[in-house]
């Protein structure tokens, strides 16, 4: 659907297939610099009351179709997860091995990430999700608890396609466990 007020380019395809207490957001751009421009966008509005974001990640898909993380200044969250390595553990979580790339997954988080992947894949949600992000284009994918927030839609006006999948919350829970022992591992 198109959005006539922000954007009349900007096409978001949203669906649900959980019980909502989480969402995955993957905003597609076709330039890198606007995925971090919103990025940063979403680091200065994130306060831990009215917008709280538990993790983003920027990455880019090569031509040939892979995911690769870009580097990022991490920044905690209120509750003091960080938010490359959430990112990062829902990107390894979500997204099918086939397509990411060799240093995807932040903070050497492999072994964890397979566990969770095998306990919640999700056919339907990969399938959806996979395609997200165009090759050759960059993206930013959020685990958010409020998608409706007009702050992070203003953050991602310049996104060519937003898809949107809610989680559920043993789903969020899991990934932000998995972030919490990567980064006692790694203190």
């Amino acid at each position: 659907m198109a959005d006539e007020t922000n954007n009349p380019d900007l096409e978001v395809n949203a669906a649900s297939v959980s019980d909502g207490a989480y969402t995955l957001i993957i905003a597609d751009f076709s330039d890198t610099d606007m995925a971090w421009e919103a990025y940063e966008t979403l680091k200065s509005v994130e306060d831990g009351r009215s917008v709280e974001i538990e993790g983003v990640i920027v990455v880019r898909r090569t031509t040939e179709g892979r995911l690769e993380i870009q580097k990022a200044t991490d920044h905690s969250t209120k509750s003091g997860l960080k938010w490359g390595v959430v990112g990062g553990i829902a990107l390894g979580v979500i997204f099918p091995p086939s397509i990411l790339g060799s240093a995807a997954v932040a903070g050497g988080a492999g072994a964890i990430v397979g566990k969770l992947r095998q306990r919640h894949h999700n056919h339907e949600l990969e399938q959806k999700l996979e395609n997200a992000i165009t090759p050759g284009h960059s993206g930013l994918l959020a685990l958010v608890s409020d998608p409706g927030e007009i702050k992070i839609r203003k953050a991602l006006e310049r996104a060519e396609t937003i898809v949107e999948s809610t989680l559920e919350q043993v789903e969020a829970d899991d990934i932000k466990a998995a972030a919490k022992e990567v980064q006692g591992a790694h203190a």
